[in-house]
């Protein structure tokens, strides 16, 4: 059975609770859980924001396609109070936010969902946690580990921590 990567994200309310919710409606609704990164605490990316983000990355053996996993992440969201990915094409706070990260080693790209996620590369916040539970899974389109392209972007980024 195909395996996923997600990555979550909450910097709205009980952070912690939402994503162990997060976590348990994805057991439920689109496979079981291999693994869970740890806590890691950073500031917003891409918007402005006094809330920090509490983020994970999750491990998940699954029966279901691409879109199914895309149709069910946004139901978990909206489930958890999440409301429009963004404001006028700008980012914002939100309770929860779950990202495909990567689906095997399928590469996808079309108006609905590009895998591997597009940004996965750049944002220190999907990195650390993803190279936790899988540092040497590698980016089907980069040829690299996620360690290696962690290793890359903390030679100039150094805004997290792991709790």
């Amino acid at each position: 059975m195909p395996q996923l990567y997600l990555s979550l994200g909450s910097n709205e309310g009980d952070r912690r609770v939402l994503l162990e919710k997060a976590i348990d409606a994805i057991h439920m609704s689109i496979g079981h859980v291999d693994s869970v990164s740890s806590f890691f605490e950073t500031q917003p990316w891409g918007f402005e924001s006094s809330h920090p983000f509490l983020n994970i990355a999750v491990k998940v053996t699954t029966s279901l396609s691409p879109y199914e996993v895309l149709d069910q992440t946004q139901a978990i969201e909206r489930a958890l109070g999440r409301k429009e990915k963004s404001h006028l094409g700008i980012y914002q706070d939100r309770p929860i936010d779950i990202d495909l990260l990567l689906y095997d080693d399928l590469t996808l790209h079309d108006p609905r969902l590009t895998i591997p996620h597009p940004l996965l590369h750049r944002r220190l916040f999907v990195l650390d946690p993803l190279a936790e539970i899988a540092p040497n899974q590698y980016h089907p389109l980069l040829g690299k580990s996620i360690q290696e392209l962690r290793q890359e972007l903390h030679a100039v980024d150094t805004s997290h921590s792991a709790l």
